[in-house]
């Protein structure tokens, strides 16, 4: 497998009129070994309004109490966020990740993969495509919360160097508590 994730060219997408002239590859940070059945072809871009509605059937099938459309919209109108939508090779949206930037510190509001295509790297790759934004954009650090059920995350960010500070107790709807984590930018 390559070492680097490859932008579907514009004349085999149907994203080619939407973001006609940005396509180039993308350094990833880690193996192919990390990564099992990753497709070459993941394309990571801004995420627009028409996003939405494959955003919402993704946000719905993941989360107990999913964000409303109202959430993205105003994650798109905020001049401190910069959400990513995922797609693979044929256009379908696969994953996204909303995250914010405030002074130097970062933070993931929400991010979700489409449940077929679960295990396969790309909230990895949307993880990192944060992190070297947030990086490149002078943030200190970027935190993120999560569900203390969700092993599969909580695994994740721990193997992309995300540490524990926290406990956040009946964080959530339901009464679950969050687990509060972070990732430094030491020395950088």
């Amino acid at each position: 497998m390559d070492t680097k994730i490859y932008a579907i060219s514009p004349g085999k997408s149907n994203l080619s009129g939407r973001y006609k002239g940005i396509y180039k590859p993308v350094s990833i940070a880690y193996d192919a070994g990390h990564m099992p059945e990753m497709t070459n072809e993941i394309t990571i871009c801004p995420m627009a309004e028409e996003d939405l509605d494959q955003v919402l059937a993704i946000e719905r099938s993941s989360f107990p109490s999913p964000w409303l459309r109202q959430h993205f919209l105003d994650e798109l109108n905020s001049p401190h966020a910069f959400p990513y939508s995922a797609f693979d090779p044929s256009g379908r949206l696969v994953g996204f990740i909303c995250p914010m930037l405030l002074l130097d510190e970062g933070h993931v509001m929400d991010v979700a993969v489409d449940p077929s295509c679960r295990g396969k790297g790309i909230g990895r790759l949307l993880v990192q495509r944060v992190l070297d934004d947030c990086r490149a954009r002078g943030a200190s650090f970027v935190s993120l919360e999560v569900r203390v059920s969700n092993v599969a995350a909580i695994s994740l960010y721990r193997g992309m160097g995300f540490l524990e500070t926290g406990r956040r107790k009946r964080y959530y709807k339901d009464g679950e508590d969050a687990l509060m984590m972070e990732y430094v930018f030491a020395g950088e």
